[in-house]
């Protein structure tokens, strides 16, 4: 008899242990916003290493991107999206606008990044896609470390709680760092008990080939600034991994021969010096010398053709 209820005993120890929830959390955060409020920033500062370019220009980020941050028994799966934007409609503008809004449909919770006392039309548009997302909304005040009397957020606040009803409301700077840790943890309360998708060293979902682009393409934008045309892209057209050294080919692409001698500079000083910042950039994020080639071509109306778009990766 006691034998027997020793075996029950276990027996439903051992149940209870199968149905236990996972310990582990884990689940996907959309970071959105309009364009240069500092969504790339804060994706690079929260999983602690160099994913996303950034740069002063607005609409730097194209496309969607995932950055992976495994602390322990939590996995924070953070979405970095294009600026939301209004007033441009071309094929480009159109993805990208497209890639923001599908991210907050099925994530576990929206961060908002806004920026201090200043609220634009584009901030409202933001605002309209949000409307139609379940999940808790996180609003991040971006750039707090630029106001000096403190005292004045808490009327930035108020009209924030007045145009969005946010789980919560948390003042950052995403570059000095500030608040970051109370901003992990307000999100780490909403993620859901589940398994992690992603391995504990996978940092993002994106290849090597796109980063080195991506690379290239924040050094034009920072060397350029005003002068840059909006229409420039960079595609990777060999990348080769010999162990000891990586080798890659990129072409950065304009749409008229104007832009293209901006680039390229007098006596090609300029298409140097990009090429030199991007590769010390790569050699320190692979570990080893890299070989960059780059060479500026023109490609007439690739910011407005769906076909040239999907070429470059952008579908």
């Amino acid at each position: 008899m006691s034998d027997s209820s020793s075996d029950n005993s276990s027996n439903n120890v051992k149940q209870h242990e199968m149905t236990e929830p996972p310990q582990t959390q884990c689940g996907f955060i959309a970071i959105v916003g309009r364009p240069n409020v500092g969504k790339s920033t804060l994706l690079n500062h929260l999983v602690k290493q160099k994913l996303a370019i950034t740069s002063r220009k607005p609409q730097t980020t194209r496309t969607n991107m995932l950055g992976i941050r495994t602390e322990g028994d939590v996995q924070m799966i953070f979405v970095d999206t294009p600026g939301i934007h209004k007033g441009q409609d071309k094929a480009i503008n159109r993805y990208m606008n497209r890639m923001a809004a599908s991210a907050t449909m099925d994530v576990d919770v929206v961060v908002f990044v806004v920026e201090r006392d200043i609220w634009t039309e584009e901030d409202s548009a933001v605002l309209e896609y949000l409307s139609k997302t379940s999940c808790p909304v996180i609003v991040a005040v971006n750039k707090v470390d630029r106001v000096q009397d403190k005292s004045s957020l808490m009327s930035t606040f108020a009209t924030i709680a007045e145009k969005i009803n946010a789980a919560e409301i948390v003042p950052i700077s995403a570059l000095k760092e500030q608040n970051l840790s109370i901003l992990e943890s307000e999100i780490t309360r909403r993620l859901p008990a589940c398994e992690h998708i992603f391995p504990g060293d996978q940092v993002t979902d994106k290849s090597m080939r796109f980063i080195a682009a991506e690379t290239v393409r924040e050094k034009i934008i920072r060397q350029l600034g005003a002068e840059l045309p909006y229409q420039v892209a960079v595609e990777i057209e060999e990348y080769s991994d010999e162990g000891h050294i990586v080798h890659i080919s990129a072409a950065i692409l304009t749409e008229r021969e104007g832009q293209k001698r901006i680039i390229i500079g007098d006596n090609g000083e300029r298409v140097k010096r990009i090429g030199t910042d991007a590769r010390k950039d790569l050699e320190a994020m692979l570990d080893t010398k890299v070989m960059l080639k780059l060479w500026v071509k023109v490609k007439s109306g690739w910011s407005d053709s769906t076909r040239a778009l999907r070429s470059l990766g952008l579908d």
